[in-house]
């Protein structure tokens, strides 16, 4: 499997690019990577490692796009950015597959305009897994579309459904719109004519999810507008993270006698920093376009890019991607 990476993607590039790529390599023979960017700086950094020569090429690229940039006037500006360099390798066929912690908004952008959509699908969406109290759950779509249609959620109920199923091996899993309110007349036109149209859908359809039942993870794949998949995750990404400085400044102003409890609890408080730190999952799939675009977070380092790495080839082994063409395929 070959596989394009932005090399000058996300806040620690290129060190942390080149070393999840080398780790990716030792533990993965069957694949080749391509690493768009500065040549001279890519090829600094992978001098301070040992690895098999023949298993990553350089491919120079001369620009950055920034996160601060318009998406589509960048795109069309920089033509010899790294980004872009990567997207034309999968739009090419030269690559299967491209990762990027770099813009979200250029990416997108570019997965859409430059690898393109599979035919039939409205609208590419972003689907990260969380972690939640019964199972990890997926939240689709998570900021690629701010508004929406109702046939744009139906679709992503759709998509999201066959990633989940294959990456989790579960045959039946569930899928809920994120609602205000668990009875079906509630909230606005598109989530009451979005509910109209997935109770007509063979997708295991259990209806409406109020934001404080999503991190209980009983529900699989929830969908929603961009908007609003976003502010969830979001508030769930930052309130995990608040609980947890709760807990260690309790621990840490707390009498001697919970000091050595606490202690005696360590193993239970890495587990749980191990299900909530984005480095092990790798990055978030854009789902319904034409190649496998994962989209890493924006501070990756090696170990998370390593884990995008892992994530992408399993979801070209799952066939992922064929899935979702016939799926979306025999319905337009």
């Amino acid at each position: 499997m070959k596989i394009a990476i932005d090399g000058m993607g996300g806040d620690n590039a290129p060190q942390a690019v080149v070393d999840g790529v080398v780790q990716a390599i030792e533990e993965n023979s069957d694949i080749e990577i391509y690493i768009t960017g500065p040549k001279d700086k890519i090829e600094a950094e992978l001098s301070k490692f040992n690895y098999p020569k023949e298993k990553i090429t350089v491919i120079d690229a001369t620009e950055v796009i920034s996160p601060n940039e318009h998406p589509v006037m960048a795109l069309r500006k920089k033509k010899d950015s790294s980004i872009v360099k990567a997207l034309d390798l999968v739009k090419s066929g030269e690559c299967e597959a491209i990762i990027s912690a770099g813009s979200t908004g250029a990416f997108l952008a570019g997965c859409t305009l430059i690898v393109g959509r599979i035919k039939g699908v409205e609208r590419a969406a972003l689907a990260p897994i969380m972690p939640g109290r019964k199972g990890n759950f997926m939240v689709v779509d998570a900021g690629a579309n701010v508004d929406c249609k109702p046939s744009y959620l139906v679709q992503f109920a759709h998509m999201g459904k066959i990633y989940y199923e294959a990456m989790f091996n579960n045959k039946s899993a569930t899928v809920g719109l994120i609602n205000i309110g668990a009875e079906e007349e509630k909230g606005n036109d598109l989530t009451k004519n979005t509910y109209k149209l997935l109770k007509e859908e063979n997708l295991n359809f259990i209806g409406n999810v109020e934001p404080r039942d999503i991190p209980k993870g009983e529900v699989n794949i929830l969908v929603a507008d961009g908007f609003v998949g976003n502010t969830v995750l979001k508030m769930y990404e930052g309130s995990a993270l608040s609980l947890l400085g709760i807990i260690k400044d309790e621990i840490y102003s707390a009498p001697l006698i919970s000091k050595i409890g606490a202690a005696l609890l360590k193993p239970v408080f890495k587990k749980l920093m191990v299900k909530f730190d984005y480095e092990e999952v790798g990055g978030a799939p854009f789902l319904g376009v034409n190649g496998i675009c994962i989209k890493a977070h924006g501070s990756s380092d090696g170990k998370a890019f390593k884990n995008a790495i892992k994530q992408t080839k399993i979801f070209s082994e799952k066939k992922i991607l064929k899935k979702i063409q016939a799926e979306i395929g025999e319905k337009n």
